[in-house]
């Protein structure tokens, strides 16, 4: 194994809070902005009166240099900015556009929170905690490695339940109360475009009402996709949305699909009990992963546990379980169509991806006609019409647009368009937005993966190298008998440029953000430490 350090150590500018940042606005750069996930003043409400009254400021004196074209002027429209979703991409476009004294209003018509405080991110956390802690008690032989006796092991399947439950509960209100205090204004219904920079929106049965923004920003997010033939009830077969709620565990669980959603899954049911099987429709499990990463990762988190697969199957049809008779799924060859075999299963998660949640926003009003359910947009988020033309100021973020399907990754969308109506110039960098899946280990990646990177460089005429380090080699991984792990770097060897970090091991998900930085700040390497300095021991060595 070689190593490879990163000559900088690259971390990110904050985005303070209040007047501070918006009295430094004018003069920052771009690239200094970086931010991925839940913004910050959601999860301290305890300092939000001092925020809202440090951001009121700075609105004021945004809009009192309004006659020289600064951020902030209403032109003779109700809201600066509308914006119609209120997940996670909306929230932090709302909070980054009062920061930069826009009049907002951000339009829901379920909850606040989108799929990643209420149906996503936030409650399979919970769930994950739970299975890495059941996981840990149960591994007798880790326990007596460490010198720990474990007499018995349990859990109360309903307050696993109402931990997840209490937690999506919790950062709910803290979103919410968030956007009041910054004062934007929250419309409840469902929101759809009339016209150029109008919206209307209400309640089903209630009149609706009409407003106009001079930007608009779509962040409706994105559903559970249920391919043909699978029947859902919502207690044996089940989307993402059902199995959070851990309404049981099932003894013998089918999950369709094998991407982060059911690797996660896979990793809280086999912890409660349960035995999985896997249904792939492509040759191989965790398609969408790096072939190395998948190939270990198989070895740590499926062929250790109750788990078996079938690959290069589809399910053509899911009959839920009904008087007395167990699921059944039937299995065809993905390539000849041809019948394979019916499973009989206790219950089945559909985990097969998600997709755009886009109708009914009046597009056909404003020319724009959506490609697979996702709204075209270029690289700045701008919408694009039936014509390829620019829609003036309009913008669609998240899973709405399909170029990144993560809640961080519509935030950081959402703050770069917030930038460019603020007047400066900004293109966010998705090859630096990192992913994870919060499996025990957990997996993260950022950038392209080898095969992707060897096409690159086959096509624009450079050479790619490879390193790798492995967490056997890493003291505070040993430390906790966690050797299990490999972090692996993909780059050009000529410039140094890093093309890609793909990480398998604890703590993985928290790794990747050094080289998600490098990535952002075009950081390039050297075989020096010279310039960075870490604690030791740490599991960030291995990076």
């Amino acid at each position: 194994m070689h190593s490879v350090s990163i000559s900088a150590s690259a971390s990110a500018s904050a985005i303070a809070s209040g007047g501070a940042r918006s009295k430094a606005a004018a003069g920052r750069r771009p690239s200094e902005i970086r931010f991925c996930g839940l913004r910050g003043d959601a999860l301290a409400c305890g300092s939000l009166r001092a925020s809202h009254a440090a951001a009121a400021t700075s609105r004021a004196v945004l809009r009192a240099a309004s006659a020289n074209g600064a951020a902030g002027s209403g032109d003779g429209f109700d809201y600066d900015l509308v914006i119609i979703g209120a997940g996670v991409g909306g929230h932090g476009a709302a909070l980054h556009a009062v920061e930069e004294g826009l009049k907002t209003a951000i339009i829901e018509g379920d909850v606040v929170g989108g799929t990643c405080v209420n149906r996503g991110c936030v409650p399979s956390k919970a769930l994950l905690a739970v299975s890495g802690r059941m996981r840990e008690l149960h591994d007798e032989h880790h326990m007596k490695s460490l010198g720990l006796q474990v007499s018995s092991t349990g859990y109360d399947r309903q307050a696993v339940a109402d931990h997840a439950n209490n937690l999506a509960s919790k950062i709910r209100s803290n979103l919410t109360n968030s956007m009041k205090a910054m004062g934007v204004d929250i419309l409840t219904g469902f929101g759809k475009i009339v016209g150029k920079q109008r919206v209307r929106y209400g309640k089903v049965g209630f009149p609706e009402k009409e407003i106009t923004a001079k930007n608009i920003i779509i962040a409706t997010g994105s559903v559970p996709f249920v391919p043909k033939g699978i029947e859902i009830d919502g207690k044996t077969v089940f989307t993402s949305d059902h199995a959070l709620k851990l309404e049981s565990v099932p003894d013998w669980i089918a999950i369709v699909g094998s991407g982060y959603i059911g690797l996660e899954f896979s990793d809280v049911y086999t912890a409660l009990g349960s035995e999985v099987t896997f249904v792939e429709a492509l040759d191989q499990l965790m398609p969408g992963f790096d072939p190395e990463i998948a190939k270990l990762a198989q070895r740590v988190l499926i062929n250790t546990r109750k788990i078996d697969y079938h690959t290069g199957v589809f399910a053509s049809k899911i009959t839920p379980a009904k008087d007395g008779k167990p699921v059944l799924i039937e299995l065809i060859d993905a390539k000849t169509k041809e019948h394979k075999e019916t499973l009989e299963v206790d219950a089945a998660l559909i985990a097969t991806g998600r997709a755009p949640f886009t109708s009914g926003l009046g597009l056909e009003n404003i020319n724009v006609v959506t490609q697979r359910g996702f709204i075209p947009v270029d690289e700045r988020m701008q919408v694009t019409d039936a014509d390829g033309n620019v829609v003036p100021n309009l913008f669609c973020i998240g899973d709405a647009n399909g170029k990144l399907m993560l809640a961080h990754a519509a935030s950081a969308q959402g703050i770069s368009v917030v930038e460019q109506i603020s007047g400066r110039d900004h293109i966010l960098n998705h090859l630096s937005i990192p992913a994870a899946c919060f499996t025990h280990p957990e997996i993260s990646m950022v950038g392209l993966t080898e095969p992707q990177a060897r096409e690159k460089a086959d096509n624009e005429g450079f050479e790619v190298s490879v390193v790798k380090t492995s967490f056997k080699a890493n003291t505070k991984a040993l430390a906790e008998n966690e050797g299990d792990g490999i972090a692996k770097m993909i780059y050009r060897p000529d410039t140094g440029e890093i093309l890609g970090v793909h990480i398998l091991g604890l703590h993985a998900a928290d790794l990747i953000h050094e080289a998600s930085n490098a990535i952002a700040l075009g950081t390039r390497l050297q075989v020096s430490i010279a310039d960075s300095f870490f604690f030791t021991p740490l599991h960030c060595l291995a990076v």
